[in-house]
This record gives structure tokens, C-alpha cells and sequence, in this order.
């Protein structure tokens, strides 16, 4: 039968030029690395095949052993990698080989500075697989035939990297993929039988599946399998090194970078199951695409289900890393069937408490370290305040914040400090830690020495909503409400309360007059020291903080007047109780109103006329 050659010459995507010669030239220093990943994606293409037969056994097309050969040529000067997984068809190799199909691409190139070594991690964690090929290969050719599907429609595909494929229909009597990688010159150290032995067992030793190469020795014939070729999560702990467990991880992630850490279990009794969880060093590009269901692998008794977070770990643990195999869940398990299974329900709740244990275990014992962790996944954990109401207490001690008396501050650490009578714990939301360390709100705080926490990233009013108290200490915004310290006022103080209010009696209702709806109410406050006026909500409102963000998105919000607290010991109070012309009087109060929004990082709906008030008082004293 002849084969209609279809042959046409194309354009790489723009993104995947630039990654290309980003690549070429970034992972220059490890670029072994090349063979880890094609064997991990061939191992891929195997464990869809092996799921694929569980409904239709004839698409092994006679063959059911499943492995994946390496051999090189000296003479042709080649390395060539098959797997005799599910294949591709032609549009498959366009879809997933001419383009990185794979949103955010954009950013992540953008993410790129030049720095080889940051690179070549960021490169790592975009998992970009196949195209570490042309580190070490001038010319890559692939040939592929999609399981179940004629022979006469398999795919050529062939490039030199440099802009362009071409891509042509040929005849192909087995399945799978064959890649054939043409080794730019200086490259002969992979036409080596040990080295590419050695790379094999150090990269791909876990993998479950064997990767096979010729038996070396004049006198021997055949092939013979280079790795374990067993489930790394199915042996002992104990038979496991470190090494090992950092090599599966890479594997599994396409990580360039060791874990900092995992956990590995194995569950019996009424359910049995292995878990081989992972915390990953960096962050990777995408870590904010929340819909992303990269993360877990599901496995059925060793054979791979799916790769799904969604079912297997909450939204705000999607960072985690790792395999769980079940004995127990049926082979033909789908997404639709994990909804609604009590198994899964079980195995997600353990795992999660094992991630939580592991960060625990982390932070107690390795506090350099779970520093690392927080400043890469810190903003992520937060979600989990209120997507887990049942381990909320267990993730808000895992929190770390900034405050006033310092950086990497926990909940516990501040209830420590505590001080006596002290009931609250303190807390303050800006768009910014500058926003957040200058805020007149904080002022009576430090005259009297109390820590305040300083929540300053967008998911901190959103987390606010969701963690009411701590260990029975109630949190409370010093932005909100009616200022009470409690038993951490003295009775001086309390005195000076009363005497301001006496002084202002007449002042607040003639500013509540010009102000009209700008605000809910003018009040005398004590909170503080050397501004003339804050604005605060009441207590069951939304956060001024929140508000912006929300109408910045978008998003409705309900009506709120917000309240203009002042400062009876101010000199601008005073110069304003003795202003007499109705017209000047009236500009101070809008010129302080104004200024005590701008110091919570609001924005004035009329800057010019609050600029124009500025002018012409600074006129005015200087006349």
C-alpha cells in the first residue's frame, strides 16, 4: 500500500524559537539532562497506552510488554530512544511538538533574566521535555504511529532547531515513538555504552519500566535492562536513599532542583494504599493558575490512572508533588467517578494531613528551611484558611507574617510577646508593607509597645474573612471599630478619652456638616499621636483595603461610609477650632479628611480640587 507522503514544511510557534535557543544555551551545563526527560515522556506515552487497554486490549497490537530501548551509533554519530507506548498521530506531533501547548508561555519567558543558573531551574519547571533534545543534537528526527491506527499513518517529523519542522506521512509497522537525536560535534561523551548507562540508572533508575540497551562484550547478544525497573513507592523506606527519592522526584516533576522535602506511607486496614508526597523547592511560573491539575499522579495497583490535584489534593496544597496508588479503586476510574467516591474522599483527607505534618515537622525542626518553603508557597497556604475550615487552626499556625517587632512571625510567636492583660491579637491590611508600617493607626501601638501584625499581600483580607481567632485570641483589625485595648488602657488614658470628647463637642458636628455622606461620623479618637485623622469602618463592615480591591476587579461591593476619627492634640485640630470663616473652615476639614484617605492608600475622587485647597493655603501662611 503506498503512503500518501503529505509532506509540508513548518513554522515552530514564536514562543518555541525563543525557548529553543534560551534552552540551547541556558541548560548548556547539564545537558544530560536531555535523555532523563525523553525517558520520562516515553515512560508517559507507556503508562497512557497500558490505561487505554484496560477498555480495548487490541490496541497492544499483539505486543503487551511495554519498554523502552537506547542505542547510539558511533559511525552515524546518533542516540536513539523508542518506546512502544500509545503513539502520536499527525496532529498530535503538531499540537504538542511545533507549539508548547501550555498556557502562561508568554510569562514565562518573561520570567527569564539571563542568569544561566536561574534559567535553567525556571526551564526545568516548565517541563518542556522534548526539546532539551537539541542541547545536545543538531538535528532531531521522530518518528511516530498512534496505537490502533494503520501503519501506513505514521508521522515523520524532523528539524534542526532553527525556526522551521518539516513533517511527512511514512510507513511504520510498530507503534510508538522513535527519536533519533544527530549529536552536534563535541558531543561523543553520549556515544559512550557506560555513560549513557550510568545517566540512565542516576536519572531513571524508579522508573516502573524497563529501559533496555545491547549487551556490551564481543561475546554477547541481546538486550538486557539498565535500570530497576520497579516502582520506587511500592519497596520499603528503609531499601530507599535520599538520592533515590531526589531522583524519582525529578522524574515525576521534571524538576532540575532536589525536594525539600517528601513523606512516604503505606495505609492498611480498610483501605490500602502507598502515598509518595513531595514539597518542591521553587515555585514553578504557573503557580497562581489555580485550575492547573498537574501535581498528583493516581495509580491502580502500579498502573497510572490520571493526573489530577483537584480530587487527590485541596486548590492550596497544588504545589505538592507525588504518587498515590490504590489497591483498592477500580481500573476504569474516571474524574466523574472520583467526585463522588468515599475512597478518594478518605485518601485526600490523609494526604492532606500528612502535607500539613510534613510542614509542621518542617518548621519546628528545620526553620531555615521551612523559610525557603514560605517565601515560594507562603501566599498559597493562606487560601487554605478558607477552603479548610477543618484544618484551619492546624494551617493558620503554619502562617508567617511581618510585623512590628520583626520579620517570619507566627502566631504563636506573637501570643508569646503577648503583653500582660493583652486579650487581641493586633493587626493591620495595606496594599504594601510601606502602606502598612506608616499607617496612623499604628500609632498608640507603639507609643504603648504593642505588636501588630502587618498584613500586606492581596490574599491576606480575603484570608481575614475566613480566621476570626487563634489558640482563643480573637483577631481585630486596629482599623476597625471603637478603639478598646482593654486592660492594657490605664485609667489615665481612659480619663484623657473623656476630656477629648468634652473639648470637641461643639467641633465634630460643624466637620460632620461639611462632610455630609463622605463619611458615616466624625469622632474624637485616641489612637493617635502624631497624625490629625485616620478613617476607620465599623466592626461588621468590609475592610477598606478589600473594598478597593474588589472594585479594581470588578466586583459589586455593599454601600459603606467609612468614619473620620481626629486627633483632639493635634496643632491642625486646634488651628481648626479656632477658625472662624466659614470657607477656610471648610477647606481644613476637607483638606484633612483628604489626607487621612490618602494615608490608607485611597484614592480621592477629586485630586484637583484637593490640590487646589493645598495651594491656596500654603498661600494663605505664607501672606
Amino acid at each position: 500500500m503506498t503512503v500518501d507522503a503529505q509532506q509540508e514544511t513548518l513554522e515552530f510557534q514564536t514562543e518555541a524559537k525563543q525557548l529553543l535557543q534560551l534552552m540551547i544555551h541556558s541548560l548548556y551545563s547539564n545537558k544530560e539532562i536531555f535523555l532523563r526527560e525523553l525517558l520520562s515522556n516515553a515512560a508517559d506515552a507507556c503508562d497512557k497506552l497500558r490505561f487505554e487497554a484496560l477498555t480495548d486490549e487490541g490496541i497492544y497490537e499483539g505486543d503487551s510488554e511495554l519498554k523502552i530501548h537506547v542505542d547510539f551509533d558511533k559511525e552515524k554519530r546518533t542516540v536513539t530512544i523508542h518506546d512502544n507506548g500509545v503513539g502520536m498521530t499527525r496532529q498530535d506531533v503538531i499540537d504538542n511538538i511545533g507549539t508548547i501547548a501550555r498556557s502562561g508561555t508568554r510569562q514565562f519567558l518573561e520570567s527569564l533574566n539571563g542568569d544561566q543558573v536561574n534559567d535553567a531551574k525556571l526551564i526545568g519547571q516548565f517541563g518542556v521535555g522534548f526539546y532539551s533534545s537539541f542541547i545536545v543534537a543538531d538535528k532531531v528526527t521522530l518518528e511516530t504511529r498512534r496505537a490502533g491506527v494503520a501503519a501506513e499513518q505514521g508521522v515523520r517529523w524532523q528539524s534542526q532547531g532553527e525556526g522551521s519542522y518539516s513533517l511527512e506521512n511514512t510507513e511504520l509497522p510498530r507503534r510508538g515513538t522513535t527519536i533519533t537525536l544527530h549529536l552536534r560535534e563535541g558531543e561523543d561523551e553520549f556515544l559512550d555504552d557506560f555513560r549513557l548507562r550510568m545517566i540512565i540508572r542516576k536519572y531513571s533508575d524508579s522508573l516502573d519500566l524497563p529501559i533496555v540497551m545491547k549487551k556490551t562484550g564481543e561475546e554477547e547478544e541481546g538486550e538486557e535492562v539498565v535500570n530497576q525497573a520497579s516502582a520506587l513507592w511500592t519497596r520499603p523506606r528503609k531499601e530507599i536513599t535520599d538520592d533515590e527519592y531526589q531522583s524519582f522526584y525529578k522524574h515525576i516533576s521534571h524538576d532540575f532542583e532536589d525536594a525539600l522535602s517528601w513523606v512516604h506511607t503505606r495505609s492498611e486496614g480498610r483501605q490500602s494504599y502507598t502515598s509518595l508526597l513531595y514539597i518542591p523547592a521553587r515555585a514553578p511560573f504557573d503557580l497562581w493558575e489555580r485550575q492547573q491539575s498537574q501535581g498528583i499522579k493516581l495509580y491502580v495497583r502500579r498502573v497510572f490512572i490520571m493526573e489530577d490535584t483537584e480530587h487527590l489534593m485541596p486548590t492550596y496544597l497544588r504545589f505538592v508533588r507525588g504518587v498515590i496508588d490504590s489497591d483498592d479503586l477500580p481500573l476504569n476510574v474516571s474524574r466523574e467517578i472520583l467526585q463522588k467516591n468515599r475512597q478518594i474522599d478518605v485518601m485526600r483527607a490523609a494526604s492532606v494531613k500528612k502535607v500539613l505534618g510534613m510542614l509542621e515537622s518542617m518548621a519546628r525542626d528545620d526553620g531555615e528551611k521551612y523559610d525557603k518553603f514560605w517565601q515560594q508557597f507562603g501566599r498559597v497556604l493562606k487560601e487554605g484558611i478558607v477552603e479548610d475550615e477543618g484544618n484551619r487552626q492546624r494551617i493558620a499556625a503554619l502562617l508567617r507574617f511581618t510585623s512590628t517587632a520583626g520579620d517570619n512571625v507566627s502566631l504563636n510567636d506573637y501570643i508569646e510577646r503577648m503583653k500582660e492583660g493583652q486579650e487581641k491579637i493586633y493587626f493591620i491590611t495595606a496594599d504594601s508593607l510601606t502602606a502598612a508600617r506608616n499607617s496612623p493607626h499604628l500609632e498608640v501601638f507603639r507609643k504603648k509597645g504593642i505588636e501588630v501584625l502587618l498584613m500586606h499581600e492581596r490574599v491576606d483580607d480575603w484570608m481575614l474573612t475566613a480566621l476570626d481567632s487563634f489558640s482563643d485570641k480573637a483577631l481585630r483589625s486596629v482599623a476597625k471599630g471603637n478603639l478598646d485595648l482593654g486592660d492594657l488602657d490605664d485609667e489615665e488614658t481612659k480619663k484623657a478619652r473623656e476630656e477629648a470628647s468634652d473639648k470637641l463637642a461643639d467641633l465634630l458636628p460643624r466637620m460632620q456638616e461639611i462632610l455630609g455622606d463622605k463619611v458615616k461620623e466624625v469622632r474624637a479618637t485616641d489612637r493617635l499621636t502624631d497624625s490629625p485623622a485616620c478613617v476607620v469602618v465599623d466592626d461588621e463592615e468590609m475592610a477598606l483595603n478589600l473594598r478597593r480591591m474588589l472594585e479594581a476587579a470588578g466586583q459589586p461591593v455593599p454601600p459603606s461610609q467609612p468614619i473620620l476619627e481626629i486627633n483632639p492634640e493635634h496643632p491642625l485640630i486646634a488651628l481648626l477650632e479656632a477658625e472662624e470663616e466659614d470657607d477656610r473652615f471648610a477647606d481644613w476639614v476637607n483638606i484633612i479628611h483628604d489626607q487621612a484617605q490618602l494615608s490608607e492608600g485611597g484614592q480621592l475622587q477629586d485630586p484637583a480640587q484637593f490640590v487646589r485647597r493645598i495651594n491656596e493655603m500654603l498661600v494663605r501662611i505664607t501672606n
